[in-house]
């Protein structure tokens, strides 16, 4: 004989599925919120895709060895400003600090804000290129056409000569990527760089 729940019973169910359903929803808008600040803080401690990453200080050493480093920006079609590398290329001691910089202008005649994504190419060469100084993952607001130019102070660690694999590597890109903050353009882009790290792209 099969034992009915009492009304009793099927209302506590329906609260606790009532409950775990906003629980969900709630956790999902979250991670959703917590994205680009997860993928900054994951990407920083891996070097995953390219990513650079970040330090407080030159280092001690300077060798002899140099490398190009190459600067690509791109942007959103739906955020309207007009970014580029205001030189293209920089060549660089192992350790030595470089600096650049990046301008950007809103052609918008109201306020537009950005958020920027980044890495570095080829791939492996993420863990060894430190930034000190960078616009990266911080919203950029920007007035009515207004024009910024935004530095980047890096160096190219001196490790990258001890590494049999980095032998072959003589030119980084640093590319930026900038996009509409808090938007789903943004948000698909995060996507798409996590599934290329899941394909092994």
């Amino acid at each position: 004989m099969t034992n009915h729940p009492t009304p009793e019973e099927l209302t506590r169910k329906n609260a606790r599925t009532g409950l775990a359903v906003i629980g969900i929803v709630v956790l999902m808008m979250g991670l959703s919120f917590a994205a680009v600040p997860l993928y900054d803080a994951f990407c920083r401690v891996t070097g995953f895709g390219g990513t650079t990453q970040t330090a407080e200080a030159l280092p001690d050493t300077i060798l002899k060895r140099t490398v190009t480093v190459q600067f690509n920006a791109d942007t959103s079609r739906k955020l309207p400003w007009v970014f580029k590398p205001e030189q293209r290329s920089i060549k660089v001691k192992l350790g030595q600090r470089g600096i650049t910089a990046f301008h950007a202008r809103n052609r918008e005649n109201h306020a537009t804000v950005g958020t920027a994504l980044y890495n570095v190419t080829p791939l492996k060469a993420g863990k060894y290129f430190h930034k000190i100084q960078c616009f990266c993952f911080d919203e950029q607001v920007l007035a009515p056409n207004q024009e910024v130019s935004m530095p980047v102070l890096f160096f190219v660690d001196p490790a990258m000569n001890d590494d049999p694999n980095m032998f072959d590597v003589h030119t980084i890109t640093l590319s930026y990527t900038f996009f509409p903050a808090e938007s789903k353009a943004l948000e698909e882009a995060l996507e798409a760089f996590y599934n290329e790290g899941e394909n092994g792209d």
